[in-house]
């Protein structure tokens, strides 16, 4: 089968074909443009440079198949950012209006699923570890580390769904991503930061990072920013900030791991805050199976989405 995954997240707007043949996935990719100096978006814009730019995106994507038209045999998209009741942010809303369109107009099939049940599906496929979705696979825990939740879930093999996703923890106020690209706005970086901070942290060799304590598995965030922002007016180096800040994140995580992970458990990292490198070196000395994606299908991406819709139309057939 080919099947063409689309995801309108809060800042990339992204499509995927997916051919379960050769089980190869290409992906095209845009980020929302953001302000210089700024931190986000509206979501009235954000659904604005989606459908100005999902068309650029499906059209880049045919060009990479050969040029021909796209003759997708099911479609999946992302409708909500997480697969719970109440669950929702307007710009997916352009994902599934086009996705509805597309599907209504070739006689196909249409799929939808959650941007985080994306993140973990492409996560899978990156680490060659599809396998922990076999029905008679042990439950995995999945962390989702992004801008908008840093979250860790309980996911259990289901045939009817394919996971059956559960909250675990999450954190209680600032998300991993949304810290990160502050202390990279208060750097002088341009957002989002994680790229350019991660770049900087590598300048420094510090092992400090701010004390975790969690409340029931779940952790606080809010503090990293305001004691980066002392460590520059103190005069300290910018990439001794930038390393604080990442440490920080990465013990943070490890410390979620360890108060939701039996020994030898199986752990999925995923989000676009997973593809840094120092945060992933810390986590691997982890006593877990532990996988991570390459940072193409970290980051925001609509792989998984293709991912959950060919499983999905499979199981309508047979």
């Amino acid at each position: 089968m080919k099947i063409l995954g689309i995801d309108t997240s809060n800042y990339t707007t992204s499509c995927a074909w997916y051919d379960t043949c050769t089980n190869a996935i290409i992906q095209k990719k845009q980020l929302l443009p953001v302000a210089e100096g700024q931190a986000g978006l509206r979501q009235s814009d954000a659904v604005f440079h989606h459908t100005r730019q999902l068309p650029d995106m499906i059209a880049q994507l045919a060009e990479a198949l050969g040029g021909e038209p796209l003759q997708p045999d099911a479609i999946g998209v992302s409708v909500s950012p997480r697969p719970e009741e109440g669950s929702y942010m307007p710009c997916f809303l352009a994902g599934k209006g086009a996705a509805r369109m597309l599907a209504v107009s070739h006689g196909i099939p249409l799929f939808e699923t959650s941007h985080q049940t994306g993140h973990i599906l492409a996560a899978l496929y990156s680490a060659d570890c599809l396998f922990w979705l076999n029905p008679q696979a042990p439950a995995f825990l999945a962390f989702h580390v992004s801008g908008g939740t840093t979250d860790c879930v309980r996911c259990t093999p289901d045939p009817a769904q394919i996971l059956r996703i559960e909250p675990v923890s999450a954190s209680l106020d600032l998300k991993a991503g949304q810290a990160i690209d502050r202390v990279g706005l208060t750097l002088g970086l341009r957002f989002p930061c994680g790229q350019a901070l991660e770049q900087l942290a590598l300048q420094s060799d510090s092992k400090a990072h701010m004390q975790v304590k969690l409340r029931n598995g779940c952790c606080s965030l809010s503090g990293l920013q305001n004691q980066c922002e002392q460590m520059l007016k103190r005069g300290e180096a910018a990439p001794d900030i930038a390393r604080y800040c990442l440490n920080s994140v990465a013990a943070v995580i490890r410390a979620m791991t360890k108060a939701a992970a039996e020994p030898h458990s199986r752990v999925l990292y995923a989000g676009g805050v997973m593809s840094d490198r120092l945060i992933q070196n810390q986590l691997r000395t982890l006593p877990c199976e532990s996988a991570f994606a390459e940072p193409s299908f970290s980051c925001d991406n609509a792989a998984g989405v293709a991912i959950f819709a060919a499983r999905r139309a499979s199981e309508c057939q047979s």
